[in-house]
């Protein structure tokens, strides 16, 4: 996996007319890692649960009953909704600045307000559930104090079993703050 802020044109290429590369188009609001299994894992349930209650509503309507079938419907759509939400927590970077989005809201940070971005060994949450252990969290903290609430953890539904992700996506955000702050 290429890191987003490793090389700013494409200049080794013999084709190359030192435009910027596609990954590295600073414009438009990217996460520099993918979701992880447990996130995945989590939406496809709830993917295949709303696909089970569309059918359901399709059962109702044919039997004649409108009302369940509506219910069931927009049911089915909430949770689908929420599924989309929720694959699209996590935390975004673009030229612009660094935005946190979480399943209830948003913030966004510009890096002119970035003080910090490093990582640090700190009690983290298991899966965002109550139980905490010993690992790695990347600690955000804005000009003129206050640290952004911490969403990025080497056990967080993203990284849990996967270290080297965390790693080389934690690397990916510094560089990114050391480049455009």
């Amino acid at each position: 996996m290429s890191l987003p802020y490793r090389s700013p044109t494409a200049v080794d290429d013999e084709f190359a007319t030192g435009r910027p590369l596609p990954h590295d188009v600073h414009d438009r609001w990217m996460r520099p890692y993918r979701p992880g299994p447990w996130r995945v894992g989590l939406a496809a349930l709830a993917l295949m649960l709303a696909a089970y209650m569309l059918f359901a509503s399709l059962i109702m309507v044919a039997a004649g009953s409108v009302n369940g079938a509506a219910t069931c419907l927009v049911v089915a759509l909430a949770v689908i909704v929420c599924t989309l939400r929720l694959l699209r927590v996590g935390l975004w970077l673009s030229g612009k600045g660094l935005r946190q989005v979480s399943f209830f809201g948003t913030v966004t940070v510009p890096w002119s307000k970035v003080d910090t971005v490093r990582t640090a060994q700190q009690p983290v949450k298991v899966l965002g559930l109550p139980r905490t252990v010993m690992g790695q969290a990347l600690l955000i903290t804005r000009r003129g104090g206050g640290q952004l609430r911490t969403m990025v953890t080497d056990h967080n539904a993203d990284f849990l079993g996967r270290v080297e992700a965390f790693d080389i996506a934690a690397d990916a955000i510094e560089g990114w703050s050391t480049e455009l702050r």
